[in-house]
């Protein structure tokens, strides 16, 4: 009886610190993240990011889009800001497969056409911003050394502006696509 109630103690003394330790190491991972859009940067575009990792499968950031050369980045966005949550399936802390849901303010520049008389148009351009949601997936890998790699896509319905006819260009749909390099810290 003794060596029964002896094995059960020890196993779980062992058990116990066996969960101290785990506590211990996942509260020591790093939660911050701030990356880069290599691809866009590229282009020219700078697109920087934060992220900040609420537990191993969940986080919260905010990307910034502005283009910043328009003979390369041939589009009429004049920037975005997006707040995105993220749901992780990976095995490592706040990494690898995820989904995505965002929100997306943007301002667009529209081609805006308007009859006049003898069947002529007269033609200007005007700065709309509207308000977008929707989803996206991708992957994120990090490197013990904090520094961290993340390929990710998604696609969104901007929600104001969409039945406006006067708008020649416009397209209610938006994208965001990233090749983020960064750094946890």
């Amino acid at each position: 009886m003794r060596n029964c109630v002896f094995a059960f103690l020890t196993l779980f003394a062992v058990m116990g610190s066996q969960a101290q330790t785990d506590s211990i190491q996942k509260n020591n991972f790093r939660k911050n993240e701030v990356k880069l859009n290599a691809i866009m940067l590229l282009f020219g575009a700078f697109e920087p990011s934060y992220e900040y990792n609420l537990s191993e499968s969940s986080s919260v950031g905010m990307s910034l889009f502005v283009p910043f050369d328009d003979d390369n980045f041939d589009t009429n966005i004049n920037y975005y800001i997006s707040p995105y949550y993220r749901i992780f399936f990976g095995q490592k802390y706040a990494a690898g497969f995820f989904l995505e849901g965002f929100a997306m303010v943007n301002s667009i520049e529209h081609e805006y056409y308007n009859p006049s008389q003898g069947g002529n148009y007269n033609y200007w351009e005007k700065d709309v911003t509207d308000f977008a949601l929707g989803f996206g997936l991708g992957g994120k890998w990090m490197t013990r050394g904090g520094f961290v790699f993340e390929v990710s896509g998604g696609i969104g319905r901007n929600l104001f502006n969409t039945n406006d006819s006067d708008y020649y260009d416009y397209s209610p749909i938006v994208g965001k696509f990233g090749f983020n390099l960064g750094f946890r810290f």
